[in-house]
C-alpha cells in the first residue's frame, strides 16, 4: 500500500476490486497490535450488534451505568 497527499492510503486495484471498494468509500481505521485494520462502518455495526445481541431491547445500558455511578457516589458520600 502506498500513501498519497494528506496521509491518504492508496489501496492496490486488485484488493479494491476483491473487496468491492469504490472511490470515495470511507473506511474506519483502528490499530490492532502492530497492525492497521481498515473496516467498513457497516461491518463494525454488525459486529457490535452481534456482541450485544444477548441484551434485551428494553434494557438501556446507559441508564444502567448512570444508576450504578449514582449508587456508588451515594455510598461514597455516606462513608465521609
Amino acid at each position: 500500500m502506498n500513501h498519497g497527499a494528506q496521509g491518504r492510503l492508496v489501496i492496490p486495484a486488485a484488493l479494491r476490486s476483491a473487496l468491492n471498494l469504490k472511490t470515495g468509500d470511507r473506511l474506519i481505521a483502528r490499530r490492532d497490535g502492530d497492525s492497521l485494520v481498515l473496516e467498513r462502518r457497516e461491518a463494525i455495526e454488525r459486529r457490535l450488534q452481534e456482541r450485544f445481541s444477548h441484551i434485551p431491547k428494553e434494557v438501556n445500558l446507559a441508564d444502567e451505568l448512570i444508576a450504578e455511578r449514582r449508587a456508588e457516589a451515594a455510598r461514597e458520600a455516606a462513608e465521609e
